[in-house]
């Protein structure tokens, strides 16, 4: 199994524009108390179970007909006013975790202390489509040059904005004295898939006073989504709901090679907000009561909504080198010690305040949903003609020919 530079230089151009683009995400305000600790958990499935640890065999299985080896994910960060010389931490999980008796965390090491990340900055253009529905409305799309946004020149109303989500805290390595993470380098984020977080979690720290909570939330089931052709030349995305999911997000993103130099110098990005907001919050970890907020706004879809068409221009434009993603926001659960007061007028001084977060996504290519029968087939001409009259393959074009060179059926 062979992949091309030139299929990962287009991922990765399309991985730095959204890097580039969702630079700004929520801002850091003042900590409620002395002691964070925020837990994260992530269920990925489709092409984004390859990116979340799945590899190659969670895309084959997605190719085949079967149902996605889903990813499940989990990150920790530990933030504190105190300092200590050699700061740790230890998470001691649930046994049905799958983790063993504890996880370290540990400050984060200086290629991961933050700044901007070694990237080739993209040239070209950037068309932006948003809303769902057949056809694209007047005035789209809202073309951005990448020479005037990589001199620091941010079109007004490209990344979300306009709406309080009330988040009254979020993490970085600059908003705390110490602070530390997990997973570290090599570390596998990566939760068994029958692993559960459900039951008591106990964090110990050399500069903070002991956690301790009981979770009776688990890690989100896998998103199921596929893609069809639609009348006019658009895609309808539909997708099977997730009872625990509080709204969806979804979105697009393509290149195209408009000058013949084998290098993408046009690159599309649709959203299905109903107004112009890409990025920022919105690929973050948002509270339900955040979530709510963005409905009301028209920017993420409700918990029942089932289906979103990708306008036609937005198919056209990207061409066959188009990958969708959707993303379903989830519960969260809250912890203090002392507890918050039952009346708000009461003085509320916490020792350490926990937040457990979760959230279910998915990524596929348009057109993926047929690979299984070609499969077959393929097999089906090699073992019945011999490798003599096997027919020629085709060659493989734009990112679906990344999946389709996997699967054998491009060269």
């Amino acid at each position: 199994m062979r992949i091309t530079v030139s299929a990962l230089t287009t991922l990765g151009r399309l991985g730095c524009v959204a890097t580039l683009l969702s630079a700004t995400a929520l801002s850091q305000t003042s900590a409620p108390g002395p002691v964070r600790y925020a837990m994260d958990a992530a269920t990925m499935s489709g092409m984004g179970a390859m990116a979340g640890g799945g590899g190659f065999g969670a895309m084959m299985d997605m190719m085949r007909g079967g149902p996605p080896e889903a990813v499940r994910l989990l990150s920790l960060h530990h933030g504190a006013s105190t300092t200590a010389p050699k700061p740790q931490a230890d998470h001691f999980m649930p046994k049905a975790a799958g983790l063993g008796a504890s996880v370290r965390l540990l400050p984060p090491t200086r290629g991961e202390a933050g700044g901007e990340p070694g990237f080739e900055r993209p040239s070209g253009r950037l068309l932006l489509y948003w809303g769902c529905g057949a056809q694209a409305p007047k005035g789209q799309p809202v073309v951005i040059d990448f020479a005037k946004l990589a001199a620091g020149e941010m079109p007004p109303g490209l990344l979300m904005s306009g709406v309080d989500l009330g988040e009254d805290w979020n993490f970085s390595n600059s908003g705390s004295r110490t602070y530390t993470t997990w997973p570290q380098g090599r570390d596998n984020k990566t939760v068994p898939t029958n692993g559960s977080l459900i039951g008591g979690h106990r964090i110990t720290a050399s500069y903070a006073k002991e956690i301790n909570f009981t979770l009776g939330e688990d890690f989100m089931p896998p998103l199921e989504a596929r893609t069809s052709t639609a009348a006019g030349g658009a895609s309808q995305l539909a997708w099977s709901g997730i009872d625990k999911a509080t709204g969806y997000y979804a979105w697009a993103m393509g290149a195209k090679d408009t000058g013949g130099g084998g290098t993408p110098t046009e690159l599309v990005w649709w959203a299905s907000s109903k107004q112009q907001a890409f990025g920022g919050p919105l690929w973050d970890w948002i509270s339900p009561a955040g979530v709510r907020k963005l409905i009301a706004a028209g920017t993420v879809m409700p918990p029942e909504q089932r289906d979103c068409t990708i306008p036609a221009e937005v198919i056209k434009a990207t061409g066959e080198g188009m990958i969708v993603n959707l993303q379903a926001y989830g519960p969260q659960a809250d912890f203090a010690y002392p507890p918050r007061p039952a009346d708000a007028r009461k003085p509320w001084n916490p020792e350490w305040v926990a937040r457990v977060r979760f959230r279910s996504s998915t990524m596929l290519i348009p057109g993926m949903e047929g690979m299984a029968a070609g499969i077959g087939r393929e097999d089906t001409a090699a073992s019945g003609a011999g490798e003599q009259t096997k027919p020629r393959k085709p060659k493989c074009k734009g990112l679906k020919g990344l999946a389709q060179r996997a699967a054998g059926l491009c060269e």
